[in-house]
């Protein structure tokens, strides 16, 4: 599956070279050759790496972890959270986009496309990069747990002063590969309708990592997507 291939961007390359020559990832690709003939699986073959093609590793300044990519048609395309232009919105990020209209004021997008935020220095990540078709799940504890963790890792050590967005439980057990003498942490609930009540809802995070990247010395972002 050419798809698999650590074809991504140079800087990212660099980090992450000994990941891609280990056991581990070995078996992965295996899997995914596997998977693939038998099923179809999400996001493209040239998408899996989509997040990394679109924030350079020196460009990081925002980290926003997802879980696992959307698993219907048309959904997942790289990024985490992130649709392509003309497909529907999930409920979780109907929900992003609710929370940055009332912390920012800017206006629902008329589309889930997440590509400006990646790249202004958004890493969109989701801690597994694939998924069977209309299975939730099934590609995690296959091996990208342990590429992500690395990804995460390496931002950590290498990077200097990032935010690190954690919503959720699953994310938020990711702090402990993170330097929090250097970097800022900002922790709420899942946007998920299940969980976004109990605290992403007035979170603020959008309006918070711009004040946090302004006294790093470093641009906000703009999250508009219109």
């Amino acid at each position: 599956m050419s798809g698999v291939n650590p074809q991504i961007e140079a800087g990212w390359l660099d980090a992450l070279r000994d990941e891609f020559d280990k056991e581990y990832f070995a078996s992965l690709k295996q899997f995914l050759l596997d998977e693939k003939r038998l099923y179809k699986i999400y996001p493209p073959g040239n998408r899996i790496f989509a997040a990394f093609d679109f924030t350079p590793f020196s460009k990081v300044k925002v980290v926003l972890l997802g879980q696992d990519p959307y698993h219907g048609e048309g959904q997942a395309h790289g990024l985490c959270f992130s649709v392509p232009e003309g497909v529907k919105p999930p409920p979780s990020l109907v929900n992003i986009f609710q929370e940055l209209n009332k912390d920012l004021g800017i206006p629902v997008p008329n589309n889930g496309n997440l590509e400006k935020w990646a790249s202004q220095g958004v890493l969109l990540l989701n801690a597994t990069l694939t998924v069977r078709a209309n299975m939730a799940g099934s590609h995690q504890k296959k091996g990208w747990e342990i590429f992500t963790d690395a990804v995460i890792t390496k931002l950590s050590e290498r990077s200097d002063r990032i935010v690190f967005l954690l919503w959720g439980n699953y994310a938020q057990a990711k702090e402990v590969l993170i330097d929090t003498s250097k970097h800022a942490v900002l922790k709420a609930a899942h946007p998920s309708p299940f969980s976004v009540y109990r605290g992403f809802f007035g979170c603020r995070h959008f309006s918070k990592t711009n004040e946090i990247l302004t006294s790093f010395g470093k641009t906000p972002i703009n999250w508009r997507l219109d």
